[in-house]
């Protein structure tokens, strides 16, 4: 797929629609756990892609600095409010497809609820990997194909795909549930190996929402994610891979500048020109507005 579709959250309430008013805290806090897991204590400089409004982007607080990704400037402007103005952050917006990062620079990445708005999951894995150093690790969540709800629907024909097989199955415009077999093989094609595999939102039931309190659901939820490891069947699943490569001690720019490369011609070499970044070999104009660095078009 040349230009995969994209899936834009400009203008969106997503953050208060949906997760604070929408009864999402038990998979919010079940993520938070398996984050816990998952991550490791410290890093030099993290990508963090589909941000949003930055909800997870606290719990990466062991990280010296964090590039807080989205394709919605809204959504950034959001975590903005949430996070702050820093040195800390570095917010951009941006095609996941189309990354605005030097090669093999980042330490770690993650990828939460993101991959399943991914037309051609395989070309955003790609472009995720080009841009993490040897050893860095990745920690991906997606939505799982091979759900327990989606096999009992499949056996009593209430659904008509099958949730057996390893192509992805659209059931919403520009959503996307996946096989887990699907996500390893991809995976061990770019050269990542995976650590460990955890199995979330075991529970995402409206009755048990209502009627347990959440820090237990979620507690219980904890418990069972190690089961990951040899059976899947949650809606929701988080792999930690890690790139495949020889320990090479990579020089992370100090200067936010030194991290972008110009997303139409690939030229490292970027001018700051305060209202925008200027490509020194096409002559691209790359807005920055508010200390958002938007590379999705050029101005």
């Amino acid at each position: 797929m040349t230009n995969p579709p994209i899936c834009n959250y400009e203008g969106s309430d997503y953050q208060q629609a949906f997760w604070e008013q929408g009864g999402r805290a038990y998979e919010d806090q079940a993520e938070e756990i398996a984050l816990k897991k998952l991550l490791p204590k410290s890093g030099k400089l993290m990508l963090e892609l589909g941000a949003g409004a930055g909800r997870n982007t606290p719990r990466y607080a062991g990280f010296e600095r964090i590039v807080v990704l989205d394709y919605s400037t809204t959504q950034l402007a959001q975590a903005q409010e949430r996070l702050g103005k820093s040195d800390k952050y570095i917010y951009v917006a941006a095609d996941v497809y189309r990354l605005p990062f030097l090669k093999g620079i980042f330490d770690s990445a993650t990828m939460i609820r993101v991959l399943h708005h991914m037309a051609d999951a395989p070309k955003a894995l790609s472009q995720i990997r080009k841009v993490l150093q040897p050893n860095a690790i990745f920690i991906l969540e997606f939505a799982n194909k091979l759900n327990l709800k989606s096999i009992l629907r499949f056996i009593f024909r209430r659904q008509d795909w099958n949730p057996f097989t390893l192509e992805p199955v659209e059931f919403v415009k520009l959503n996307f549930d996946f096989h887990p077999q699907a996500i390893r093989n991809w995976l061990g094609d770019l050269g990542f190996s995976i650590e460990k595999t955890l199995t979330v939102s075991h529970f995402r039931l409206g009755l048990l929402k209502r009627i347990i309190p959440t820090k237990i659901l979620a507690f219980v939820d904890g418990l069972f994610q190690p089961t990951g490891a040899f059976i899947q069947l949650s809606p929701s699943v988080f792999v930690k891979a890690k790139v495949n490569g020889n320990a090479t001690k990579v020089e992370i720019p100090l200067n936010v500048i030194d991290l972008f490369k110009c997303p139409d011609c690939g030229n490292g070499k970027l001018q700051d020109k305060k209202d925008y970044l200027l490509c020194s070999n096409c002559n691209a104009k790359w807005q920055v507005n508010d200390g958002i660095y938007d590379f999705r078009e050029k101005i």
